[in-house]
């Protein structure tokens, strides 16, 4: 009977997740009679309703829903550590899809991941780079990587890169032709190269900060890019202002190629974070490849 029981719970959060029987039958492998007929049996055990069906959806009951928070993570911890037991007995390896902006694939991602795989051939690593904010359960990906402020609360974030600070900087030869902005509102009457966000088709909003004041100011130019490196080789041309991350425009302001303006304005923010489901299973590859990128200080 105990058994049994643990099989009736495991069935019932299937139905309740997926809100079709025909869809959790299929997933479990089992025939919808069965599957009902376990479901009934549960109730029966029980002695409340733990499902209201219709011609159309299943959907728990405020009993159902209950047992649902409750026994749900808890199964998915037994599942997690038995991944991970039969995990031990295989080598790392196996391809880990993650998604992430530009920048953060160039300047965190690719320095760490080149040093990592030489060293484990059967890993695979897989990255799409992405300025969206990615849905990584639907799409199927094992991370995500995006700034500290912008990852969801339900997941597992690592730390993988300090802090950061963007900047505004324009070529010497555009601002021998133009008085230097002395605070954001003045890059409105200048030429700015912008960003568009893909997740919603927006033209990014530059960010600034002083002190108490936080601003947010859109600006316009002749040029709208959809990646860092092309905005930087629009200011280097002589187009305007670029709002990038400040390590990006380090080398090219180091050689005096870009001037750095209202540096004052620019406060720090989180850096990069890894993300992950806090269901996702800890395989020895996806824990070599998390702490191979984790930031230390």
């Amino acid at each position: 009977m105990r058994g049994q029981a643990i099989n009736d719970l495991f069935a019932f959060l299937a139905v309740a997740r997926e809100k079709s029987f025909t869809r959790a039958a299929a997933q479990l492998g089992v025939s919808q009679s069965a599957l009902s007929h376990a479901m009934r049996s549960l109730e029966t055990r029980l002695g409340v309703r733990l499902l209201t069906r219709t011609t159309r959806r299943v959907a728990p009951t405020e009993a159902g829903d209950r047992l649902l928070q409750s026994i749900g993570p808890k199964f998915e911890e037994i599942q997690s550590e038995l991944t991970a037991l039969n995990a031990l007995r295989e080598k790392p390896g196996g391809t880990i899809r993650i998604t992430a902006a530009q920048h953060a694939t160039e300047a965190v991602l690719w320095p760490k991941i080149a040093k990592l795989l030489p060293k484990y051939p059967d890993l695979k690593v897989e990255i799409s780079v992405d300025y969206a904010l990615t849905d990584i359960v639907a799409e199927r990906y094992d991370a995500g990587v995006r700034l500290g402020e912008q990852v969801a609360r339900d997941m597992i974030a690592v730390r993988i890169a300090p802090d950061m600070r963007m900047s505004v900087v324009a070529a010497p030869a555009y601002l021998a032709k133009v008085p230097t902005p002395k605070k954001p509102q003045d890059l409105l009457s200048h030429q700015c190269i912008n960003l568009r966000m893909p997740t919603h088709g927006n033209i990014y909003a530059w960010e600034f900060e002083k002190g108490s004041k936080e601003l947010k100011v859109r600006v316009d130019g002749q040029l709208v890019f959809n990646r860092m490196s092309q905005i930087i080789e629009g200011a280097l041309a002589g187009f305007g202002f670029a709002y990038v991350p400040e390590d990006a425009a380090a080398p090219q302001v180091a050689k005096g190629r870009l001037v750095r303006v209202l540096e004052d304005w620019c406060a720090p923010f989180p850096g990069y974070h890894l993300y992950y489901p806090s269901r996702r299973q800890n395989a020895p590859a996806f824990a070599l490849l998390v702490e191979a990128l984790r930031y230390k200080a």
